[in-house]
């Protein structure tokens, strides 16, 4: 057992990638029972919905679970007052699912303090965040329940301020990786290194386990991760590829089916500098020029994105994949955990 495995009371130092939007109780609690660490991601979820998500969780598994969430950066709008604006240039997407461009909510996201009260009391083995470092206050209350803190870097810098911060791993996340740029320091733009540049600075800059992510689908990208000084590896597409996983078949056809060099880093779909494929969605709002800023975009797109999902309309979903997409070989939660660890060194 290695010193990450140590730390996180898991078997294999394999970490299932959180999905905002995607994620599952059984593909979290596939991962976690076969001995890595399932991750849940709870973007958008308030306070009640995050304690049914985690009780439910702990109905499918005894072993160890992450629970993420994404710290505001500061720059978001609540609500965005050109809402009805934006909303109408969307129109056309509304239309095509059959529903009327929505009102403007009374808020995007729930509190960050209600998601925090939530998760205290579910108390899970790990919190992991994105887009920040966490507050001291929000590393002691984690540590005096026992509950050990990742956080997200894309960047030495930024891998720097979160291992000072007091965080107990840091996942470093090249720009091939999949979803969304979680940058804090720099805008997204401008911190697009890529993991085989980004991994062993990071090792190299701070005093605690590194996690690399981005562009890892198979054993020969978790050797690669291991020589260059990984604790561990965080996985997501080929995941998302899994039996289990949440993503419907016009996600997987789209994993299956886009090359490395035809992945796209866009704003389009929520505000947000996020990597997948480019659909007519992403094709038209970028033409467009017309993109609310976050979270505005994410929850106007979400309106039809989820209708589309609900129909397996792919050309207007968020179809989030990296670009070692092509590697993904599906099959169950099992096969893909099996053929990571065979990665593992010895």
């Amino acid at each position: 057992m290695n010193d990450l495995c140590d730390l996180l009371g898991i078997r294999h130092p394999i970490v299932l990638a959180p999905f905002g939007g995607l994620s599952s109780i059984p593909l979290t609690a596939a991962v976690s029972s076969g001995g890595g660490l399932g991750s849940y991601g709870l973007y958008g979820y308030d306070g009640a919905r995050i304690a049914q998500t985690t009780d439910a969780l702990r109905a499918a598994t005894s072993a160890p679970f992450a629970l993420n969430i994404w710290l505001p950066t500061g720059d978001e709008v609540e609500p965005a007052p050109e809402h009805e604006g934006y909303a109408a240039a969307l129109r056309a997407f509304y239309d095509e699912v059959g529903m009327a461009p929505p009102e403007r909510p009374e808020r995007y996201l729930p509190p960050l303090d209600e998601q925090l009260d939530a998760i205290w009391a579910a108390s899970p083995a790990v919190l992991s965040v994105v887009f920040g470092v966490p507050s001291a206050a929000v590393v002691e209350q984690a540590h005096r329940r026992g509950i050990r803190v990742l956080g997200t870097a894309t960047t030495v810098a930024e891998a720097r301020a979160l291992a000072a911060g007091g965080v107990d791993a840091v996942v470093a996340t090249g720009m091939e990786a999949a979803g969304h740029r979680v940058s804090f320091l720099r805008p997204a733009e401008d911190s697009l290194v890529g993991l085989m540049s980004l991994l062993p600075q990071v090792v190299d800059a701070v005093d605690v386990p590194v996690i690399a992510a981005g562009g890892i689908a198979d054993r020969r990208g978790v050797a690669a991760a291991f020589a260059l000084g990984a604790a561990g590896v965080q996985v997501g597409t080929s995941f998302l590829a899994a039996a289990e996983s949440a993503a419907n078949e016009a996600h997987r056809v789209a994993i299956r089916s886009t090359p490395a060099d035809a992945s796209v880093l866009t704003r389009a779909m929520s505000g947000r500098l996020a990597r997948g494929a480019r659909n007519c969605a992403v094709a038209e709002i970028e033409a467009s020029g017309a993109i609310a800023p976050f979270p505005a975009q994410n929850w106007l797109t979400g309106r039809f994105r989820a209708v589309a999902g609900e129909r397996g309309m792919g050309e207007l979903q968020s179809l989030w994949l990296g670009q070692s997409a092509p590697l993904a070989r599906g099959g169950t939660a099992h096969d893909v955990l099996a053929e990571l660890v065979a990665g593992v060194p010895g």
